[in-house]
């Protein structure tokens, strides 16, 4: 199997001139605003399990990427002052032992746009 290197070269010329937000998950979603920016892990998390199943979850991030997104959910990422968030933790003081409702589900990152998390 060969590698590749660059998906954008390859997707470029289909995508070109689409409007890739029209097959987003998210647009399905009623009051998507409010789950996508919010604080609650909840809401985070049922986010984050949106965009897992998204078919356009690589062209998401990596615009959130360009843009320096400073807030929010985008391509099964949480977003905080343009870095991707991957512990978050509620107000106050830590409990000893982590409860399962405070974690928050993993969306791995396509191969491809990992340069651009370091």
């Amino acid at each position: 199997m060969v590698a590749i290197e660059n998906y954008n070269d390859i997707l470029a010329p289909l995508t070109e001139g689409v409007d890739w937000t029209v097959a987003a998950a998210c647009r399905t979603v009623a009051n998507a605003s409010d789950l996508f920016f919010s604080d609650e892990f909840a809401d985070i998390g049922a986010a984050k399990l949106v965009c897992a199943e998204c078919p356009v979850m690589a062209f998401c991030l990596e615009e959130a990427f360009g843009r320096a997104e400073p807030c929010g959910v985008w391509g099964g990422q949480l977003f905080e002052d343009g870095k991707i968030v991957t512990i978050k933790r509620k107000r106050g003081r830590p409990p000893k032992i982590a409860r399962p409702q405070d974690q928050l589900p993993m969306v791995p990152i396509p191969e491809h746009l990992m340069e651009l998390v370091a």
